[in-house]
């Protein structure tokens, strides 16, 4: 499938934003809003849902695509007919296209089953979920897990090209992974010189307090970005 590369799957919706107002603002710039106030968030919502290796909203206001000579059926023609005027040129070619509506755009990389993602993240962020996406055409059906994997299927589109930035394994093993890589480098970094038999008293030291085999123990926080 072309959503799937390994264990990871790429999740891409366009949910239709009805038209309306909410106090005085137009339904999508209020989401537009509610979406950038989770940048100012120390750690964002999705950070609370399972298995979600990166993920990405914003609302899609329209797009714009104007045919140009050589890229339809008759292309040739009409360039032929630009030879007596451009006019007849342009008439010819297709007008701009326009969305019917605008969209919450929700992009997301994840480890694992989709219905099993998607119930996890109705699980955790449920309360977060409906603030977002209750301006939604459809939205107002969503009332538990269920409908909710139902209705962002009905908005899924299939990814084309599918590029995967991680190393395919369930996230708490990044996320140590992560925090390993960085105290080692630190340990390496304030440990330059030593004599060997100290050297490997304090990697003992070290080992005890990273614990490498314990996942649940020191590591990385989902949606943290700096050390």
């Amino acid at each position: 499938m072309a959503n799937i590369s390994g264990n990871a799957y790429a999740l891409t919706c366009l949910c239709p934003i009805e038209k309306g107002h909410y106090n005085g603002t137009a339904y999508s710039d209020e989401v537009r809003h509610r979406l950038q106030n989770w940048g100012l968030l120390e750690h964002s919502p999705m950070a609370k849902v399972p298995q979600t290796y990166l993920c990405r909203y914003f609302v899609l206001d329209d797009v714009y695509y104007e045919s140009l000579a050589g890229t339809e059926f008759g292309g040739t023609f009409y360039d032929f007919m630009s030879i007596f005027s451009d006019k007849f040129r342009r008439a010819a070619l297709p007008r701009e296209d326009h969305l019917k509506s605008k969209y919450i755009v929700f992009s997301c990389n994840l480890h694992g089953d989709l219905d099993a993602y998607l119930r996890g993240m109705w699980e955790a962020i449920s309360d977060d979920i409906r603030h977002i996406w209750q301006f939604c055409y459809g939205f107002d059906e969503v009332t538990d897990a269920d409908s909710f994997v139902a209705y962002i299927k009905k908005c899924q589109l299939k990814a084309a090209l599918f590029f995967v930035g991680s190393n395919d394994d369930p996230l708490p093993e990044q996320l140590k992974a992560l925090y390993l890589k960085q105290e080692f480098s630190r340990f390496a970094a304030e440990h330059q010189g030593l004599p060997a038999a100290q050297l490997q008293q304090a990697y003992q030291v070290f080992i005890q307090r990273v614990q490498p085999l314990n996942l649940a123990g020191p590591a990385w926080t989902p949606g943290q970005s700096a050390l």
